[in-house]
């Protein structure tokens, strides 16, 4: 299958562990220019040292997307370093548990306006260029009720405006598309740690899925290749649940 990235420059924030590290890598090995910011500056440079491996640009800079002004300084950076933004991809998470107003002020502020900035500095450059892609992920929290209220919440209203987005820009040639991952282990990750700590919400949440096992991180980047590509071409608007069959909507 004809991916056509190539040559593209790509934007992942919170590229430096996890699901966004996989989605840097996957772009990367199929030819695309990346560019991934965090707060941690050594997982930064290991995974910068990856994606350069794959014989493509690799630009990494320190930066709490929570803050306005380091995430704009981020993005200038980028296009000046690479030229363009082509697909942004959207991956910062407070992964806030718990029902208190601390918990919705993390969330709101790292998931939702953190994107929300994001997207609104990226997408004159899009429209200019007549061309673009954004993927925001979500979760499979925000399909369905379960998880904290501040958490389902905010991957709900993702879901919500990467949609909006693409009604709104379809007419400009940008595709927006959202994934909701299920449970996904990785090394040094929240249920990684679970599993450490023997917690019975581990053992839980891992019943309920079907396949009988957490999903990896490469399986959604997987996703994420697909939707940035011209495989796509005719997707825009969708949430994709990556989860192994673990939600139980029909949506």
């Amino acid at each position: 299958m004809e991916m056509g990235l190539k040559g593209k420059n790509a934007v992942v924030t919170g590229g430096s562990k996890g699901i966004g590290r996989s989605i840097a890598l996957a772009l990367a090995a199929e030819g695309v220019n990346v560019a991934i910011c965090a707060r941690s500056e050594g997982p930064l440079d290991d995974t910068l040292t990856e994606i350069e491996a794959l014989g493509v640009k690799g630009y990494r800079e320190v930066c709490d997307v929570g803050d306005k002004h380091r995430l704009d300084a981020f993005l200038d950076n980028v296009k000046g370093t690479l030229g363009s933004v082509d697909i942004l991809v959207c991956n910062v998470s407070a992964l806030g548990a718990g029902n208190n107003l601390k918990a919705w002020d993390a969330n709101i502020t790292l998931d939702l306006l953190s994107t929300v900035r994001a997207v609104d500095k990226v997408l004159p450059w899009m429209k200019e260029a007549g061309s673009g892609n954004i993927i925001i992920l979500s979760s499979i929290s925000g399909i369905e009720v379960g998880t904290s209220q501040p958490y389902a919440a905010t991957k709900a209203a993702l879901i919500s405006y990467a949609k909006s987005l693409a009604v709104d820009h379809g007419p400009d040639g940008i595709r927006v598309n959202s994934i909701a991952p299920g449970s996904i282990k990785f090394p040094g990750g929240v249920w990684d740690k679970a599993e450490k700590a023997g917690s019975d919400r581990y053992h839980n949440t891992l019943k309920r899925i079907p396949w009988g096992r957490f999903g990896r991180p490469e399986e959604v980047a997987n996703v994420a290749v697909f939707l940035a590509s011209n495989a796509a071409s005719w997707v825009t608007g969708a949430c994709i649940p990556v989860d192994g069959a673990q939600h139980r909507s029909n949506m």
